[in-house]
């Protein structure tokens, strides 16, 4: 049997056939459109598609927001104007087919639980590296999302009460110092100060303002100074995997998401970080740390594979 999941995101509506050992059987993708009623209609027509001619157990639909434990209602969306947005009664009005709606992190950190970094463990944590920090978790098998369904949101976590400004109202959250925003901001400090950011000033001088892909080819070339950034980015989010260790106790951390790609050289400094900062170490067993496998087919194998276990309500997972 097949699922259909559907990855709403900022610029672009991924949609995927997926087989029950997660691979992509097919797939399609549109710009996301500007207005609900376009967006329900665009993920309609490609639910449509993809399922022609074929038996499906239901279709998962994973967008950035707070979404309500039952799966079906989506409080808050950052990039979409959806606000207590009904959306799974929507779609159902219109589509034949066990439907749950998720937020993205939840859908890519299930993804990896279940057929990637973290398939061979019981409890992991997942924190997805783009422009925020996203965030999943997954508890003795089970999905965790909260008692209203906005759990999880470990970008917010606060680091420092008095920090920099955040989008979500707060000030100090693990997304401005863990966050490929961040990156960016510990770069261009290093580009200000000279010394060992002199390529970095050298790059933006030529090409006006740093970018995340200025910082990556810079970090491949080995610069010192793109290091260094990266390293300040590894060491602010080990400081969060210790706090949520303390609470969570996972035995695995999956970092995904673009600043991912760095591979060990992230990894290094956040697992150096994770031990000077990990209470009673020496005592406590340690997690390891991978990054994730699935990329940027996540959102959508995690999708459909979060609404096949909503329609047979036989794997172990919350709902």
């Amino acid at each position: 049997m097949h699922a259909i999941g559907i990855d709403i995101g900022g610029t672009k509506i991924a949609g995927a056939l997926v087989d029950e050992d997660g691979e992509i059987v097919s797939e399609t993708r549109v710009p996301t459109p500007t207005t609900t009623e376009l967006i329900e209609d665009a993920v309609v027509s490609m639910v449509s598609v993809l399922a022609a001619g074929r038996n499906i157990d239901g279709v998962g639909v994973a967008a950035a927001g707070f979404i309500d434990a039952a799966q079906s209602t989506v409080y808050y969306a950052p990039n979409i104007s959806w606000r207590n947005e009904p959306f799974q009664a929507r779609l159902s009005a219109r589509l034949d087919l066990p439907i749950v709606i998720d937020n993205d992190a939840n859908a890519a950190g299930w993804a990896e639980f279940r057929y990637g970094a973290g398939r061979l463990f019981s409890d992991m944590v997942m924190l997805t590296i783009g422009t925020g920090v996203g965030g999943a978790i997954v508890t003795d098998d089970r999905l965790f999302r909260g008692g209203f369904g906005a759990g999880a949101e470990l970008g917010h976590m606060r680091l420092i009460p008095d920090g920099y400004p955040c989008g979500c109202g707060q000030h100090g959250c693990l997304e401005q110092y863990g966050s490929g925003r961040a990156l960016l901001r510990f770069a261009n400090e290093l580009a200000d100060a000279g010394g060992i950011g002199q390529i970095l000033a050298d790059r933006r001088a030529e090409v006006g303002t740093l970018t995340g892909h200025d910082i990556s080819e810079l970090i491949v070339a080995g610069d010192g100074g793109a290091v260094a950034a990266l390293r300040q980015l590894g060491s602010w989010l080990g400081q969060g995997c210790a706090s949520l260790g303390a609470v969570l106790d996972p035995q695995l951390f999956v970092i995904g998401g673009g600043v991912a790609q760095a591979g060990d050289l992230l990894l290094e400094p956040i697992r150096a970080s994770y031990l000077e900062h990990l209470p009673a170490r020496g005592y406590h067993p340690e997690p390891e740390f991978r990054i994730a496998e699935l990329v940027n087919n996540a959102g959508v194998v995690g999708a459909a594979d979060l609404a096949r276990v909503a329609a047979r309500r036989t794997l172990p997972v919350e709902l």
